[in-house]
Parts: C-alpha cells; structure tokens; sequence
C-alpha cells in the first residue's frame, strides 16, 4: 500500500515520522505524477494561504480534487481541513479551498500562534473511546457540520475530528503526539478497506 504526504508546505516530516512508526514508509508527493501513485494522501498542516497558492502553482488542484472525488482516503490537518472545506464563517479570498468537506469552519478561531494549547480531545474511533492529547496551533474551530459528516473526536463541546467517506478531517495535529497512533493507525485501514496496494 502506498501513502502519501503532500509535500509542498507545512509539517510533513511529522507525519513522515509517525507513518513510519506504525510500519508504513510514505512516499512525499510533489507532482501530479507522484499523485498518481498512492493510495491515501496525508494533508499536513502548515499555512493554508501558502498551500493553496503551491496547489496552482504545481498545477496539483484539479488533480487532487478529482483523486478525492474519485474516493482516494484522505487525512487532513488543521490547514489541510481549511483546504478541504465548503463553507467559512467569513470570505477566504486567499485561500482556494477544493470544497470537498461539508463543514464551515471559522479560521484562528483558537488564537494566533502564541495563544496554541494543548488539551484533552475525546475519541470515539470503531465505537472505541478515549482520550488523546490535541494539539492546537492556530487552529480553525468547526462550527458547522453537514449530515453526511460523521463526528469521532471532541475538544470539550467542539467537534475537532470528523469523516465524510474517505475524509478523515481534523483542526489539531496528532502528528506531534508520540504516544497515541490511533489516528493514523484509523487511517490506514481506511486505505487498506479502500484496497491499498500492498507494495
């Protein structure tokens, strides 16, 4: 199975880290070549003005639009969910979202980067709960969410992780935690459901 990382901003060598520590070596996608090649994709964060601007720039918008459409499994951070969403609570004329994930989201909504925080995010993963340490970097907050968006994680009343079918979304990063890999252990088998190659 191959899973990718889209590597052209933000914090891939992260999530680079915590595949390999569950067993996967991803491939870092830059091309639309590249693109074609995986199975599941990993949207790190980073800033999502910059992201969006580098997607047209490489020519990968379209590309990676049509991939999620299609069903490739796809896990979004903090500004990889600003690239995913439909709707925000103000126009984004800097940011050119694929508009993808049925949610609104409100940008910041936590603080700049000085206000970041880490607190406790409740999971319910395969009817499985518990608690992980969030960690929040200027993150957007969900204020929305469409019916055909499933909840499965919660900063005290707030819903920071969601799935729509092959989406897996959320405002925090999981990347920076070493002690849990539930999340990206949960994606994985999305992308072996999905009928990840095995490579």
């Amino acid at each position: 199975m191959r899973i990718g990382i889209l590597a052209i901003q933000g914090d891939m060598d992260l999530h680079h880290r915590k595949l390999r520590m569950i067993g996967i070596s991803p491939l870092l996608v830059k091309t639309e070549e590249e693109l074609k090649r995986v199975d599941g994709l990993v949207l790190p964060g980073g800033e999502s003005t910059t992201i969006s601007k580098i997607l047209e720039r490489y020519g990968l918008r379209e590309s990676l639009k049509k991939r999620i459409e299609e069903g490739m499994p796809v896990l979004a951070t903090c500004a990889g969910i600003i690239i995913l969403a439909k709707k925000f609570d103000k126009d984004e004329p800097e940011v050119k979202s694929l508009g993808l994930l049925d949610v609104k989201l409100q940008r910041n909504a936590y603080g700049r980067q000085r206000e970041s925080f880490e607190g406790p995010v409740r999971l319910k993963i395969n009817d499985v709960e518990k608690t992980i340490t969030g960690i929040f970097i200027r993150a957007p907050k969900i204020i929305e969410v469409g019916k055909s968006v499933e909840e499965l994680g919660w900063y005290e009343s707030d819903p920071v992780l969601v799935r729509q079918g092959n989406i897996l979304a959320m405002t925090f990063h999981p990347e920076l935690v070493d002690e849990d890999n539930s999340i990206h252990e949960f994606f994985v088998k999305m992308v072996e459901e999905k009928g990840g190659r095995n490579v």
